[in-house]
């Protein structure tokens, strides 16, 4: 299949997975998101209006930066031309096994229902996860240390108050 020249926002949609009203705020907050009009006063957006959506996508649903955030990161990549996102078209859906069909309702509902090991498993790999990417990261904000600041805060007045209501039973 040939590329277009331009894309209207349903198909730009389309292919990026979000919703057109997504793509029109995100106009009114990314001074890089202008596309350009067709004739009959339709949104068209070009192969470059794609990536800088895909880019944006990214920051905001993947890297989990805010607006104000991703705003700062876009401009810097624009300045210096590395913005280069993956706007792929989602993968083809995976074919049903017809085995899952035959297995009873009781099953279904058991196996997804989470039992004590796998939350807490599911709670340490996610600390765990957290702590190597905060060590890698080797980012160490103002911001991150006044949380600690305050969650340590939060844990001495909650042994404190647990320590009250020993005193009053």
């Amino acid at each position: 299949m040939a590329k277009k020249l331009y894309y209207k926002i349903g198909e730009a949609c389309k292919m990026l997975d979000i919703q057109p009203y997504v793509l029109r705020y995100w106009e009114t907050e990314f001074s890089a998101l202008r596309p350009s009009k067709s004739k009959s006063g339709q949104r068209v957006y070009s192969e470059k209006d794609l990536q800088v959506i895909g880019r944006v996508k990214e920051l905001l649903y993947d890297e989990g930066f805010t607006i104000a955030g991703a705003k700062k990161k876009l401009e810097a990549e624009l300045v210096t031309g590395e913005v280069k996102p993956t706007h792929k078209k989602p993968p083809p859906p995976e074919p049903e096994v017809e085995e899952a069909a035959e297995e009873p309702a009781a099953k279904k509902a058991a196996a997804k229902k989470p039992t004590a090991k796998k939350a807490t498993a599911k709670k340490a790999t996610t600390k765990a996860a957290k702590k190597k990417a905060k060590k890698t990261s080797g980012v160490d904000t103002e911001a991150e240390k006044q949380i600690e600041m305050l969650r340590k805060g939060v844990r001495k007045a909650l042994k404190e108050a647990q320590a009250i209501l020993k005193l009053l039973e």
